[in-house]
């Protein structure tokens, strides 16, 4: 089994996710994709629908990637561990 990468999205790797009994990953900087949407022309609404869809959604096998959101407080409710 393979780490996935996205194509072009080189400069968005923020690091491997390394876990348990399973092939590591690539993550990428969830930040540096929508600005990449942005910069190509998108709007900050059209570039997440499109991560949403097209990147998050891509189910490619154990190898998939995962995007790192460094705001991790808006995902627990009460902003705290």
């Amino acid at each position: 089994m393979s780490m996935h990468k996205m194509d072009g999205y080189n400069d968005c790797v923020t690091g491997v996710i390394l876990r348990a009994n399973q092939a590591p990953i690539l993550c990428y900087d969830l930040e540096a994709i929508l600005q990449r949407h942005v910069d190509d022309g998108m709007t900050r609404e059209e570039a997440i629908e499109f991560f949403e869809f097209n990147q998050l959604g891509a189910w490619v096998g154990d190898g998939t990637p995962c995007f790192l959101d460094k705001d991790w407080k808006a995902y627990i409710p009460g902003g705290e561990l």
